[in-house]
């Protein structure tokens, strides 16, 4: 969030000429967002009248950001009832697909250089930079696996079968490529303080800073619209969605236990993390990660083990159900 800021910082014309209204823009919309939302719930349809006889601050927060979801299902899913699936994810199957074609698989050509990048078999020193390849690895996964490679994948299988496995390992090798691409820009048109060495980038500064010509007020204003929607998703995606799960996880460990003491408690201890950096999250996520990815690895062989026999049924399930429309469109796309 704090690369967003600066972000609508340093968009030349398109931030506030006035330095008054440019200080106070922020905490205003920060604060304007609950406000909004209090004001817009008092007025909303009550959809479970019984549930909602007495609705509370939390209520009409939850019916607000229902109707946020339901509209932005809208714009996302679009086209979802015209070619069977969401135009949003057709754009990226297109993306991925042209981009590997166009790089000669780099996605595999270069899969065991990237392992020796990871083991730091090239790093230096003296090298700039805050994070090691590994750290940097770390921290990058630390987000990725469990919202995404967990749970997502348990929703692709329901939804889908088993044969929306076969689908999700293509998009994952076909989404190495767009992951590689995005990396590469992201290096390419980052910004480095020369005083501090600390480094400022990500899709805000590719867009305001790669489109040129013609294209660069659109990528200025792409790169704001960008930087504003990561500010309030940083409150919500992703993070609410872990203490959530952790919580409901140790709850049934320790029954009783406050939900309010455990966020607290979450909240202290990512913010002795946050607190100190991308130095602090890179070295605290290269000693959990490899932890957190030994412990699932270990836990899914257990569950294969201790269900061997019916093991060769699901891999024939998978390819035998991967073809039809379900398994692929429904499952292996969403």
């Amino acid at each position: 969030m704090p690369e967003c800021c600066e972000m609508l910082r340093n968009c030349g014309s398109l931030t506030f000429d006035n330095p008054m209204k440019k200080r106070w823009f922020l905490p205003l919309f920060l604060l304007a967002l609950p406000a909004t939302a209090i004001a817009q719930g008092a007025d909303m349809p009550v959809p479970n009248p019984t549930f909602f006889d007495n609705p509370t601050f939390f209520d009409r927060i939850d019916a607000v950001f229902a109707t946020i979801v339901e509209f932005m299902a809208g714009i996302f899913f679009f086209g979802q009832d015209i070619i069977g699936i969401p135009f949003i994810v057709l754009w990226l199957i297109v993306a991925a697909t042209f981009f590997t074609l166009r790089m000669g698989f780099i996605n595999i050509r270069a899969f065991s250089h990237a392992i020796y990048v990871v083991r730091g078999h090239f790093d230096d020193p003296e090298e700039p930079g805050e994070v090691t390849h590994f750290q940097a690895l770390s921290a990058a996964l630390s987000a990725t696996v469990g919202l995404g490679n967990i749970a997502g994948v348990a929703v692709a299988i329901q939804l889908g079968g088993p044969g929306a496995a076969l689908w999700m390992t293509v998009a994952g090798l076909l989404g190495m490529t767009t992951k590689f691409v995005e990396c590469t820009l992201a290096l390419k048109y980052r910004l480095v303080n020369p005083d501090t060495g600390h480094i400022r980038g990500g899709p805000m500064y590719t867009l305001s800073r790669g489109l040129g010509g013609k294209l660069r007020p659109l990528g200025k204003v792409l790169a704001i619209v960008f930087a504003v929607f990561c500010i309030p998703s940083a409150f919500g995606g992703g993070n609410m969605f872990q203490a959530n799960q952790s919580y409901a996880a140790v709850s049934a460990v320790i029954p009783g236990l406050p939900s309010w003491l455990f966020g607290a408690i979450v909240a202290a201890l990512a913010a002795l993390v946050i607190i100190g950096g991308i130095s602090r999250i890179g070295a605290v996520a290269s000693a959990l990660v490899p932890l957190m990815a030994v412990i699932y690895t270990l836990a899914a062989l257990w569950i294969l083990l201790a269900n061997v026999t019916e093991v060769p049924a699901a891999i024939g399930s998978i390819f035998t159900e991967a073809f039809s429309p379900k398994a692929a469109i429904v499952g292996g796309f969403m």
